[in-house]
């Protein structure tokens, strides 16, 4: 690769585009990368980039203070006309992935935001690809094998994160036909396989905390529930290779364990069990825990047992999910190069093993 390559990367501060700037960096020596990221109250967004970004690289780091929630992204013209005509590569990971916003301010992020991130990407003049980071859970509530090339198949939504993500990859998919590009789908993003680290204790996190500190038990959903997670690390480097592969352009890649790598809640709770010390949880009907045991329960319990029921709702369509996710993409073109997601099962300890280092990331673990 020259050193004419300039890559923008959208959501670089967030947990997968925090390891991908790392990624790309210490795969592309000779490439320039560009930051979008947005100011925060008393914090620029080159003071954001350079707490991710080693001082070593960062003469290789262009920071751009924007925001892909706004017009033009939040540029200024002289910023933005700089950009259109020096990108080489874009990768859009910028979304919220809160299950709880209104369906107007996830389509403000997701929907609105990709698209202005499309509208950059048809007047960078010197454009090869963009790669488009979205979720395998634009599936919604299907409960059969989910291909690569599906979209809208008459699904239901959880949450508007789904609902949004599906949205903002239909924008994506009609503007391939004019812009060079791949849309990626990774499931749910958990730690490092060697090592366990992460900076995000969300999804999966949460409710093994819990459960790991015999706060809670009873678990609202089916042993048999699949649950498809892959590491941060696969991710990243899925990403930073497919953003430059030519064959991948125009497809859609599930980034996901898949049917041979999945893992049911029923072998992720016994192993966690082994691990913390702690009984096997008790699986009680979804349906009747919420309709009549769920509100029993909110009316008499109090402190920190209330506070699980309250924040667990956000979690448990997760542990009902009966689909699977087809790789046969991400297999033709990731394996050839030795890019293969990890069975679930075989890093699971080392996921567990940080969490302990770290307090469930209340304090910092020294690097091995």
């Amino acid at each position: 690769m020259n050193n004419e390559e300039f890559i923008l990367v959208t959501g670089a501060t967030g947990f997968l585009g925090t390891r991908l700037v790392s990624e790309l960096l210490d795969r592309y020596p000779r490439a320039t990368l560009a930051l979008l990221i947005r100011d925060r109250p008393g914090e620029s967004g080159q003071q954001r980039a350079d707490s991710i970004v080693p001082a070593t690289e960062r003469a290789r780091i262009q920071v751009y203070s924007g925001d892909v929630g706004h017009t033009r992204c939040g540029l200024d013209s002289v910023a933005y006309e700089r950009l259109s005509a020096e990108t080489t590569r874009v990768i859009h990971c910028a979304a919220t992935v809160r299950f709880d916003h209104s369906l107007d301010e996830a389509r403000r992020i997701n929907v609105e935001g990709t698209r202005r991130v499309l509208d950059f990407a048809s007047g960078a003049r010197q454009l090869k690809s963009l790669a488009y980071v979205g979720t395998a859970y634009v599936a919604g509530e299907r409960s059969d094998l989910v291909r690569e090339n599906e979209l809208a198949v008459g699904q239901t939504y959880r949450n508007t994160y789904e609902q949004t993500k599906a949205e903002s990859e239909a924008l994506v998919r009609e503007r391939l036909n004019s812009i060079p590009g791949v849309i990626l789908r990774p499931s749910i993003i958990v730690g490092d396989s060697r090592t366990g680290v992460t900076s995000s204790f969300k999804m999966m996190y949460w409710p093994l905390k819990i459960y790991a500190r015999r706060l809670w038990r009873t678990l609202p959903g089916y042993p048999d529930a699949v649950l498809d997670i892959v590491p941060v690390d696969f991710v990243a480097t899925s990403v930073a290779r497919l953003v430059f592969d030519d064959a991948a352009q125009g497809s859609t890649v599930h980034l996901c364990a898949g049917p041979k790598g999945s893992a049911t809640i029923e072998q992720i709770a016994k192993r966690a069990a082994e691990y913390f010390n702690v009984r096997e949880p008790r699986y009680v009907d979804p349906k009747f825990f919420f309709a009549a045991v769920r509100p029993l329960l909110f009316m008499s319990l109090w402190g920190r047992k209330r506070r699980v029921l309250r924040d667990g709702r956000a979690y448990r369509d997760y542990f009902t999910m009966k689909m699977q996710f087809d790789t046969t993409n991400a297999e033709r073109l990731l394996k050839p190069a030795g890019v293969c997601p990890p069975p679930v099962l075989d890093y699971l300890d080392r996921l567990f093993s940080y969490c302990v280092a770290s307090d469930w990331g209340r304090k910092p673990v020294e690097a091995q």
